[in-house]
């Protein structure tokens, strides 16, 4: 039971991370940016060459990994969402799907589709043992970035310039705007930050689950995506708490009920959610004025 608990918290703490990028995104620029998912993956790549090819710590291949997704978040809401900043959510939508296959095909080109052993960069420190459960290096670090990440977001969003910004961009582009705020710089900023925390939680991920492959991302990606949902799209705490606790329904999924059936039981506890909180846990009702 407590080793589940722990397996699940760990799992759970790399969902919120990749959830707190979708639920920025989202809360700020009403994108739903389903390429997130192939950012993680495009992460742990460049965390994984940095350090088998490069030879760098594993420390500067994370700030290397960071550095690269940032960029390439940036890149992509420029030439592929910023054009369609007025456009229906069926278009970007189509749009976020496009990018998702030209990363994932462009992984495959470069990377090939033969599976890459990720390396532990944790393998050297002792497992702590609790009882009969042992918690590996990995889940305090994972448990642990999710708290700081989360901790810091929210300080960000509610005592700095730029996050006021991007709460103000979040509440009327066209007031915000009005305002002096530059629209366009903030989104890309959001998309920005969203990109960074996606590389974190590629490299978290890879040490849990070594292998790598360019459809690393996807699964985790719309597992994200739902844990954004269910605990309230546009909510950082709501990101962290829907994360934790797909993470934990997931893992006692496996263990008590089917490993095959763990991803539907997952969906279905959403889809209950929403039926009885359509806002998610933590969301809010937002009503339109007219």
């Amino acid at each position: 039971m407590l080793s589940n608990i722990i397996n699940g918290i760990s799992l759970g703490s790399i969902y919120a991370i990749i959830a707190l990028g979708y639920t920025m995104v989202y809360g700020i620029a009403k994108m739903l940016n389903f390429a997130h998912g192939d950012v993680i993956m495009v992460g742990a790549y460049v965390a994984f060459c940095s350090v088998s090819y490069l030879g760098v710590s594993p420390l500067l291949a994370v700030l290397i990994s960071v550095v690269v997704c940032t960029v390439l978040g940036i890149l992509v809401e420029r030439l592929a969402y910023k054009p369609l900043r007025n456009a229906s959510s069926l278009a970007v939508l189509i749009t976020a799907i496009g990018v998702s296959y030209f990363l994932q095909n462009a992984a495959l080109l470069i990377w090939t589709s033969n599976p890459k052993v990720f390396p532990n960069f944790l393998q050297n420190l002792p497992n702590i043992e609790i009882g009969d459960a042992q918690i590996a290096p990995v889940t305090l670090l994972t448990v642990l970035a999710n708290i700081i990440i989360m901790v810091v977001l929210t300080l960000f969003t509610t005592h700095t310039k730029l996050g006021k910004a991007m709460r103000a961009v979040s509440e009327d582009k066209g007031a915000a705007t009005l305002m002096g705020i530059n629209v366009n710089r903030t989104i890309s900023l959001t998309f920005a930050i969203g990109s960074g925390l996606a590389a974190i939680a590629g490299v978290l991920l890879c040490i849990a689950y070594p292998t790598l492959t360019p459809t690393t991302g996807s699964m985790p990606g719309i597992k994200a995506f739902t844990a954004a949902v269910f605990g309230g799209i546009g909510s950082i705490p709501g990101a962290m708490l829907g994360g934790i606790l797909l993470g934990l329904i997931e893992i006692f999924a496996k263990a008590y009920i089917s490993t095959q059936f763990s991803d539907a039981i997952v969906f279905a506890v959403l889809i209950v959610v929403l039926i009885v909180k359509p806002t998610g846990l933590l969301g809010h009702k937002v009503t339109e004025k007219v």
